[in-house]
């Protein structure tokens, strides 16, 4: 065909896709600039029509039928699930941007990277994924564009199959995930991706993140892209909103206030610089990502550019589920059409209907596939192998630490990790730093961290610590500044928080460390180097804000999840809180949870004894396992202390106390599955720091309750083990009235002590001390144990 024909078979398009005349007019002044040619480019298009079709049939069937035909005939009853299920409208949003993103790619001779906040259209990629042959190496030879290939494609979706171990049978599921081929997360938690995308990319590099308008009610922070982006240190960031103005039940928030022009305006207000396109079109889609990534190169190309950088935003307005017989309405969230079609008549007519609209030949979509797969011709990598798919930065050099010794005073354990951490940046400067805060970072005792990091802003205030390439990230959002961190997955990151704060970080921390066990259990290993959250100011410390600032759910939470992945570690003092964040930059692939305290505390452990507590979990503070007549394990920095004093008292009485301090839970509990097997201490270990029938009492700074079903293995039932810990009790209290109302105080552990040991208390403990233990004495009769102290 001559260039004008080819242009003629475009601009007619194809099946439901329709061009509008801005496109046109787009697509024309794009091709007498396109590197690629006029030709390439009208028959790149001519196969992005196809090939969109073919793919938003493959969804449609994904949803409703057990076997697809290649013919084009329609399925007869028997066809049809029983229980079709499928996100399908989002799905068939999905499909022309995603195919408008290949598009680009085959245009541009360049891989981008893709990210998808809206997980759950996940039909959209593997049906573009099947047909193209860029499928995982899980799904390979499984999924195709054979008809065997995607009838098995749409029976395995939704299927529920399950494997004997209890994992899924198909590599295939109905999110987003590490077996649909260039996935780097779920996006089950919409929000989250709006939070991260601009963080990813690095210089030379372009991610198209595709973002959903019901997103945009979820999680606001996204407003602040242009307030972070800087091409110094990242790369192309472009968000592409599919608008279809409908969320599950109702219209978006967008819809209701204005539709895409008030978003426009919104855009604008926060910096962007946004453009709406057909959303229904893949090329209107392509012709978007190369105009965004020109009008980028335009701001870094002028020598007077100020920051805000004016960030493109592509709005694509479209109707949810378009092309299929249902669209726009709610019912295309889910399932479009008015029935079943495996037992309903109508609807059976109505899908093999709309299915013949997006039918493409097997021929013409091999021919689409030709066309668009020439990744070998052009040098560069398939779309699953974009960079942020492979992401696996150099180990980074850790820097020594002046460990405190015996005898040095009292030292913030937060005040040794910032001094580390900026030693850690120095070592490794070629690495990207994150630090995600949505905090005072200076009260949380890390300003030599903020000197020499500063807060990123667009205009520096003087004389504070402010710059506008500042690596801190600070707003008062707390799941915003946690998705910086999290997504720089190329450099080094650090996340730090008041404990109870960072419960709002939770989903987001979750939805990482999901995806990454996902991946360790199909054998893909996660590269990125793990990513600290350091939670201060915590429950027993921060007691002076009311009970709103003392939450250890956080720990609680992270502790529920497979500790291989989600790490949580308890440091005590100045050198086993820097052991400990040394051990997490040494991992990969894990979010680690270090509570840690932020007031001045005694050293407990040496460097040897430090390190060795990191490596193994727990370390011997006091006393011996051969001989003890009752062992206190402490897991919390304040609750040593109060386990020290305790067994000082039961010493003194004749008794032979063992102190164990308990740095990593996780790696005691009883491993669910092979991985977390492999990880947990073997029953060798345990014995060595829990002698069998040994009388326990465990001080935690958590509640009591979850912990001890987390140590199960250590727990000799109530007769042999007693928990203390956070029993919801606080209020406008220092530490010492925290320790009191929460029972947890040396005392409270002296007096379970005795119980387990079948001892009356008052060998151990004054009649003052024991009123007060009963709620009938004062409390101050235990803040000094050596008072009241007698001996038995």
């Amino acid at each position: 065909m001559t260039q004008a024909d080819l242009f003629e078979t475009w601009r007619k398009g194809f099946g439901p896709i329709v061009h509008s005349d801005e496109t046109v007019a787009r697509v024309h002044a794009l091709a007498s600039t396109a590197a690629s040619g006029e030709e390439a480019l009208y028959r790149t298009l001519i196969a992005a029509d196809r090939l969109a079709s073919a793919s938003m049939w493959a969804v449609v069937h994904m949803t409703y039928a057990r076997r697809v035909d290649l013919s084009g005939a329609p399925l007869p009853a028997d066809a049809f699930k029983t229980t079709p299920e499928g996100h399908t409208g989002g799905s068939l949003n999905m499909v022309p941007a995603f195919v408008g993103y290949l598009a680009a790619n085959v245009l541009s001779a360049r891989t981008r990277a893709w990210l998808m906040g809206q997980g759950h259209s996940v039909a959209a990629i593997e049906a573009v994924n099947a047909l193209t042959g860029d499928v995982s190496p899980a799904q390979r030879g499984r999924y195709d564009r054979s008809e065997a290939g995607l009838s098995r494609l749409v029976a395995d979706f939704y299927s529920y199959a399950i494997a004997a171990d209890g994992a899924a049978a198909v590599p295939l599921g109905s999110h987003a995930g590490p077996n649909t081929a260039g996935a780097i997360s779920e996006g089950g938690y919409l929000g989250f991706a709006e939070v991260q995308y601009v963080h990813m990319p690095l210089p030379g590099e372009s991610l198209v993140a595709f973002l959903s308008d019901g997103a945009f009610e979820e999680q606001r922070g996204s407003d602040w892209t242009p307030r972070w982006w800087r091409a110094e240190d990242s790369g192309f960031a472009i968000p592409v909103m599919i608008l279809n103005g409908r969320r599950i039940e109702e219209r978006a928030q967008i819809a209701q206030q204005g539709g895409a022009e008030w978003l426009a305006d919104h855009l604008r207000l926060n910096g962007f610089d946004p453009f709406t396109i057909d959303g229904r079109d893949p090329a209107a889609f392509a012709w978007a990502i190369l105009e965004a990534e020109q009008r980028l190169e335009r701001f870094i190309a002028d020598p007077g550019r100020r920051y805000p950088a004016p960030i493109p935003y592509v709005i694509a307005e479209s109707v949810k589920g378009f092309g299929f017989p249902g669209a726009g309405t709610n019912a295309a969230h889910n399932l479009p059409l008015s029935g079943n079609p495996a037992f309903d008549d109508a609807a059976r007519r109505e899908f093999n209907a709309g299915a013949a609209a997006l039918f493409v030949p097997a021929d013409e979509i091999e021919r689409a596939v030709e066309t668009l797969a020439i990744h070998g011709a052009q040098d560069r990598p398939p779309e699953s192998q974009h960079p942020l798919a492979l992401r696996h930065p150099q180990s980074p050099a850790l820097p020594d630490f002046d460990w405190s010794v015996a005898g040095d005073p009292p030292d913030c354990a937060m005040h040794a990790l910032d001094r580390w951490f900026v030693r850690l940046v120095e070592a490794n400067p070629a690495m990207r730093v994150r630090v995600g805060n949505p905090d005072e970072l200076r009260s949380n005792h890390m300003g030599a961290a903020l000197e020499r990091l500063r807060h990123r802003v667009n205009n520096p205030e003087t004389g504070v610590a402010e710059a506008i390439d500042g690596a801190v990230i600070t707003a008062l959002n707390e799941e915003a500044v946690a998705g910086a961190a999290l997504a720089n997955k190329a450099g080094l990151n650090l996340i730090v928080s008041y404990e109870a704060f960072a419960m709002k970080m939770l989903g987001g921390l979750r939805q990482e460390i999901v995806f990454a066990r996902r991946q360790r259990e199909i054998g893909h290993e996660p590269g990125w180097i793990s990513v600290p959250l350091i939670v201060t100011s915590h429950t027993w410390e921060n007691s002076k804000n009311e009970q709103s600032h003392q939450d250890p759910t956080i720990g609680e939470a992270l502790l529920g999840e497979m500790s291989d992945t989600a790490r949580v570690l308890f440091p005590v003092d100045a050198n086993s809180a820097v052991a400990a964040l040394r051990s997490v930059y040494q991992g990969r692939g894990q979010v680690a949870c270090l509570i840690v305290s932020k007031r001045d505390m005694p050293h407990r452990l040496d460097e040897k004894a430090a390190l060795q507590a990191v490596q193994a979990g727990a370390v011997h503070i006091e006393g011996a396992t051969a001989n003890a007549d009752v062992q206190l394990v402490a897991i919390g920095a304040y609750q040593l202390e109060e386990a020290l004093k305790a067994a000082r008292r039961l010493t003194d009485t004749g008794l032979r106390p063992l102190v164990t301090m308990l740095i990593e839970p996780g790696r005691f509990r009883v491993p669910r599955d092979p991985i977390e097997h492999a990880f947990a201490a073997d029953d060798a270990a345990l014995a060595e720091f829990f002698p069998p029938n040994a009388p326990r009492v465990i001080a935690t700074h958590t509640r009591p309750e979850p912990m001890l079903g987390l140590l199960r293995r250590l727990d000799g039932g109530p007769s042999k083990t007693i928990a203390h810990g956070y029993i919801s009790r606080g209020g406008t209290l220092d530490v010492a009235g925290m320790l009191f109302a929460n029972r947890s105080t040396w005392a409270h552990l002296v007096e379970s002590a005795a119980r387990l040991m079948n001892r009356p208390r008052d060998q151990f403990l004054s009649a003052a001390e024991c009123a007060a233990i009963d709620g009938c004495g004062n409390p101050h009769d235990l803040i000094n144990p050596c008072a009241n102290r007698r001996t038995a």
